[in-house]
């Protein structure tokens, strides 16, 4: 049975990813390469919402436009692992993960603290995402996709990065990191209850 270890992570999340989930994954690489795809096609329409919603705010606008450029380059770079290995990009499928984490975001009237929450939202996604992809990147037997997944690992672990330090512009340190640390304890519960499986990134 695959599950999540109550381990730390590189990136501080509490749960880490069985290894084996990596067996099951690559039994079924058309189906994680379609969720993949997808994955970084709602990061890229995230971003743009962010920015729409916050147009006004220049350093939303600086440091996201680069992410959304990156992440619709990754949609593109995994379609094209997908035809060149002979699949179609697939239909999309329900993200329990994103669906359960976005349940989590307080709502308010307070600007800044809901720019934060949105923030620390795609850092746990990436963090996630950085995990899985490491694992991938280690363990997959394709040598192609150890390197292939090796560059997504880099890049996800860039924009969770990205992602804390802009919120900490609209937020103290410590306010901001106390949260990060709600959202790592909420993850890590949630993690627990969604069976992980094979055909999915998350």
């Amino acid at each position: 049975m695959i599950s999540s270890e109550k381990t730390k992570t590189t990136l501080g999340l509490e749960m880490a990813t069985d290894p084996r989930w990596v067996n099951i994954a690559e039994k079924s690489i058309e189906y994680i390469l379609t969720d993949h795809a997808w994955c970084e096609q709602k990061a890229a329409v995230h971003g743009i919402s962010i920015i729409s919603k916050f147009s006004k705010l220049p350093k939303i606008v600086d440091v996201i436009s680069p992410i959304v450029a990156e992440e619709w380059g990754h949609f593109r770079k995994v379609v094209k692992e997908l035809k060149k290995r002979g699949f179609e990009l697939g239909h999309q499928r329900k993200d329990e993960y994103v669906n359960e984490l976005n349940k989590f975001i307080k709502k308010g009237d307070q600007l800044q603290k809901q720019i934060i929450e949105y923030l620390l939202s795609f850092a746990m996604i990436e963090a996630r995402s950085c995990e899985r992809f490491r694992l991938l990147s280690i363990h997959i037997k394709d040598p192609s996709l150890k390197n292939f997944y090796h560059d997504f690992m880099v890049s996800e672990a860039g924009h969770y990065k990205a992602f804390i330090k802009l919120a900490k512009e609209f937020g103290s340190d410590d306010y901001v990191m106390n949260r990060w640390d709600e959202f790592v304890e909420f993850e890590a519960e949630m993690v627990k209850k969604i069976r992980i499986r094979g055909d999915r990134m998350h």
